[in-house]
């Protein structure tokens, strides 16, 4: 059997690089001792990509750590500002972009309408957003992020298809790219979204599924600290699985999909055929607050589609941790819930019991995603879990959170009952 060729010595020493990089970045401030003694490279290969770390400006001396019986060790750390990010979120109604640091924190962020754009006027009212905010950069660029809906291969950053924006085949990190001279990477809207959530989020586990309810639906999947796409790149399209074969035309041209039954623009579309008017997103969240009955029945049914295609997910990955973002999750803990209690009726209860359904926290959470594909493709920050972090083990906190879980499905049970 022919051997895998050996890594040539720029290889090794961009391993290096990244490896020492990464861990200064989660553990700092850190010393070079335990730099080497959690990487594994010795104390000169450590010191030597230090010095050429902080003459990058990508790493720093924050002073000196407690003595152990010698000399105190002087402490490293990762500038937070040390290079900014471009993030980019490419959404249904509004194109947003922002200059992110490299602790996810927005530093400029401008937005414009999108709704009424597709095909090369969606294309030019984005690239004159970059402009605009290119413009007002104030440090070193590592590159542009970008997150946009539909397929998308990442290889290249060509947008395979991106049905609202009528866009096919769109070699759209190329196109960015010559025109700023910057690296520019591309990925799906959800896929990116999941990685925020991995990256910035509070913790950070092994195993990740993020949903996006919105407009549209997709999941992302952070499978071994790294993002999974799939073979074809479209690993967490759930949002045109059909669930409904003679339900409504989706806009993808399919009958019944998701996204036709659990999505915000399906939820709206119920409410205004209910009331006979036309409803806005913050009306009908206020709504459902106030224990609007009708409203409360669309949305936790929505909620009910939702978890039964989540259930699918967990009957094949087994991932423990999944977190709900999108204009859906202001619906807050009673939608949740709905997804909660359909995703333990459907999945096998010995994998179901395992899983922790969370609310995400993180706002702009496509521009953070896509600055965080940044981190991992340009800097080879390659982030693993923190050490707090592992599977959600059953105990009594779960226990108490089953009882409430049975008691709220009575109540949806008894919202959701036929007349």
């Amino acid at each position: 059997m022919e051997r895998p060729p050996k890594a040539t010595l720029r290889e090794t020493r961009e391993h290096n690089e990244q490896l020492v990089l990464a861990t200064i970045y989660d553990d700092g401030p850190v010393s070079r001792a335990e730099v080497a003694r959690r990487t594994g490279l010795t104390r000169t290969t450590v010191s030597d990509v230090v010095e050429r770390l902080i003459s990058a400006g990508l790493a720093r001396e924050v002073g000196r750590g407690p003595s152990t019986g010698g000399k105190a060790p002087i402490l490293l750390q990762v500038p937070d500002d040390a290079r900014l990010l471009v993030g980019v979120d490419l959404g249904d109604t509004v194109f947003r972009a922002a200059t992110v640091n490299l602790r996810g924190e927005i530093l400029h962020r401008i937005e414009v309408p999108s709704e009424d754009a597709d095909g090369q006027a969606a294309l030019d009212r984005a690239l004159d957003l970059l402009d605009r905010l290119i413009s007002m950069r104030t440090g070193p660029v590592v590159g542009i992020g970008i997150g946009a809906p539909g397929l998308i291969d990442t290889t290249d950053g060509t947008v395979v298809q991106a049905v609202k924006r009528d866009w096919r085949n769109l070699p759209l990190a190329a196109m960015v790219g010559a025109r700023y001279g910057l690296p520019v990477y591309v990925a799906n809207d959800s896929q990116v979204a999941a990685l925020a959530e991995h990256v910035f989020g509070a913790v950070r586990s092994a195993n990740l599924i993020g949903v996006k309810v919105g407009l549209g639906i997709g999941a992302g999947l952070v499978l071994n600290g790294e993002l999974f796409q799939g073979d074809g790149f479209g690993a967490g399209e759930i949002g045109h699985t059909v669930v409904e074969p003679d339900g409504e035309v989706c806009r993808c041209g399919s009958r019944g999909c998701l996204e036709t039954v659990a999505s915000s623009r399906a939820v709206l579309a119920r409410l205004q055929v209910l009331r006979g008017e036309p409803v806005s997103l913050e009306a009908a969240v206020e709504a459902f607050r106030q224990g609007d009955p009708g409203v409360r029945r669309v949305v936790l049914e929505a909620g009910s589609h939702l978890g039964a295609a989540v259930a699918g997910l967990v009957g094949a990955l087994d991932v423990h941790r999944i977190v709900l973002a999108g204009t859906m999750a202001a619906f807050g803990e009673p939608w949740l819930d709905a997804v909660r209690a359909s995703l333990r009726h459907g999945a096998l209860p010995a994998l179901a019991r395992q899983v922790r359904l969370e609310l995400g926290g993180i706002d702009d959470i496509v521009i953070l995603g896509a600055s965080a594909l940044l981190m991992t493709r340009e800097l080879g920050l390659n982030l693993r879990p923190s050490r707090t972090a592992g599977s959600v083990a059953s105990g009594p906190a779960d226990d108490r959170e089953r009882g409430r879980e049975e008691e709220t499905q009575q109540s949806i049970d008894a919202i959701l009952r036929p007349a």
